[in-house]
């Protein structure tokens, strides 16, 4: 999700939740996302990963911005929309279950984000995952925003 304040252009970015992540600040959030299976519309899974992840669902048209291979090699396909969250809004993730600590038996339940943000362009690319930051620089073209505002 992006929006256009005063001129500049802002990402909605967020933390992946779990104890893997807790610390980890710079090129660690990213934008919301998830695996599809086999054969399904891709545009309709990137709509319910982001309602699952944040719980707010995306209203209006999606622009494509193609795909970036992560470092793991896990390839990720984007898309954006331009929108606002209400004032209140808090956000809400689906969860994932874990062993943690390592190796101890226990299994704990975490959310797969714990929170999410409104990143300035510059700042965006600093916090999000290196290998995404392209995905930022195909919205900036295809929505016609100029690389000096911020």
């Amino acid at each position: 999700m992006f929006r256009r304040r005063g001129g500049n252009l802002e990402f909605f970015l967020v933390h992946p939740g779990g104890p893997f992540f807790a610390r980890k600040d710079e090129g660690a959030w990213t934008i919301p996302k998830g695996e599809a299976l086999p054969d399904e519309d891709l545009s309709v899974r990137a709509r319910i990963e982001f309602t699952e992840e944040v719980g707010f669902e995306p209203i209006g048209d999606l622009v494509s911005l193609g795909w970036v291979r992560q470092k793991g090699g896990k390839t990720v396909y984007a898309w954006a929309f331009e929108g606002e969250l209400p004032a209140d809004f808090t956000i809400h993730s689906n969860t994932f279950e874990l062993e943690w600590p390592p190796r101890s038996g226990k299994r704990q339940t975490f959310p797969e984000v714990d929170r999410g943000e409104w990143f300035p362009d510059a700042l965006a690319r600093q916090k999000i995952n290196p290998a995404q930051v392209p995905l930022l620089d195909r919205l900036r073209s295809t929505i016609s925003v100029s690389p000096g505002s911020q």
